[in-house]
């Protein structure tokens, strides 16, 4: 659980290594709760970005109850798969997924 109503710096190591324990005593995958985190800043984006890091090749790590100016701040840096959604892309500007023989020249 992330701690409320913001995280600060020091909460990073604390829950990282928490986070690692985890999973070294079997735990699969782990949900972090956030919704005690009324005041997210870029301090607790990058407490959520150290955890994933931790997480990386233990195990699977999502967040759950972000608020939503938190949803808002992690699809603005780009951690959206963070809350287990896939992030929306736009599709490349003038590529062509499939092209059909009757298909006219551009």
């Amino acid at each position: 659980m992330l701690p409320g109503p913001a995280a600060t710096a020091q909460d990073a190591a604390r829950l990282c290594a928490r986070l690692a324990r985890l999973y070294e005593d079997g735990a699969g995958a782990v949900v972090c709760d956030a919704g005690a985190l009324t005041a997210p800043d870029l301090t607790a984006v990058e407490v959520l970005a150290r955890l994933r890091l931790t997480a990386r090749g233990r195990g699977a790590f999502t967040v759950s109850g972000a608020s939503p100016p938190l949803r808002a701040l992690l699809h603005l840096v780009g951690l959206v798969e963070l809350l287990g959604e896939a992030e929306e892309r736009e599709p490349a500007v003038g590529v062509q997924e499939g092209v059909e023989p009757d298909d006219l020249a551009v």
